[in-house]
């Protein structure tokens, strides 16, 4: 399959590896060349760190490299595609321009999928000619080590498109589950005020960021605690992706004013190598 990935970020680039490693002839799109060559250093890393721990082998490593391939050239990069993932910031409007764009661009049967985490489907199809091809394949970070895709229909999305996206996803290693589209889907949906109300737990002085932390792993089994958590999904994405839950459904997804305060001093967790913990 010809997969083209929207966006050389964290998510963009993990995609992009995944794919390329399952076999899929990828191409990788951004809007510059700087953030391009930043992708796929991305992927170069996530190639050298599996070639090093055993996990592949110097020939699929070269297979791996061969598969992927970047450009600047949006047209270009999608004029044979048979599924694009676009893997951009998390905001209405960049998304609605990029796949109106790609409606333009894209042969008339291509997949177009957003790895949207809160952001309406079908408002995100309504941007296009074709809404019938349009769904989201929402994936986690670390992409290639996460096993869960949620896989969301707009109002007009085919069973075909939904078939298609199913079976890629599978080729990946990875399980699909279905959500309705509404607004944070199904993890979103729960995890964020979760963050959200630990932050608050730290806030108010209920607790310290440790024990926060420790309560859940230890209490609930949880692989992190939730200020860890939101230090690795990034305060920026937990704090933006609050906002759209907010704007949906109020004030219970109101994000706490620490997050706020966090993105304004550039303390987005591992990213920056200062969140709630210093990295």
């Amino acid at each position: 399959m010809n997969v083209v990935v929207v966006g050389a970020g964290t998510m963009g680039s993990g995609i992009a590896y995944s794919s390329a490693a399952s076999g899929h002839i990828v191409t990788v799109v951004e809007q510059d060349q700087k953030l391009l060559d930043q992708g796929m250093r991305r992927v170069d890393d996530y190639v050298e760190r599996n070639l090093s721990r055993g996990h592949i082998n110097k020939e699929q490593a070269s297979k791996i490299h061969s598969n992927v391939k970047g450009t600047v050239d949006f047209a270009k990069a999608c004029h044979n595609a048979d599924l694009v993932v676009e893997a951009v910031f998390e905001d209405p409007r960049i998304k609605e321009q990029v796949f109106a764009t790609l409606d333009k661009v894209c042969p008339k049967n291509t997949i177009l999928a957003s790895n949207t985490s809160s952001i309406s489907i079908s408002k995100i199809a309504s941007a296009t000619k074709r809404p019938q091809h349009v769904l989201g394949l929402h994936f986690f970070n670390p992409v290639p080590t996460m096993k869960l895709v949620e896989l969301i229909k707009g109002e007009r999305t085919s069973p075909d498109a939904v078939k298609a996206a199913t079976t890629f996803v599978e080729t990946l290693g990875k399980t699909v589950v279905q959500s309705a589209d509404k607004t944070g889907f199904i993890v979103n949906r729960a995890l964020m005020p979760f963050i959200n109300e630990s932050v608050k737990l730290l806030e108010e002085n209920v607790a310290t960021r440790d024990d926060i932390d420790k309560a859940f792993l230890l209490g609930t089994n949880h692989p992190m605690g939730p200020l860890q958590l939101a230090d690795f999904i990034g305060i920026d994405v937990v704090l933006s992706t609050l906002k759209v839950l907010e704007a949906e459904f109020g004030q219970t997804f109101t994000p706490t004013p620490i997050l706020e305060q966090m993105v304004k001093e550039g303390k987005l967790g591992r990213k920056t190598k200062k969140g709630f913990y210093d990295y």
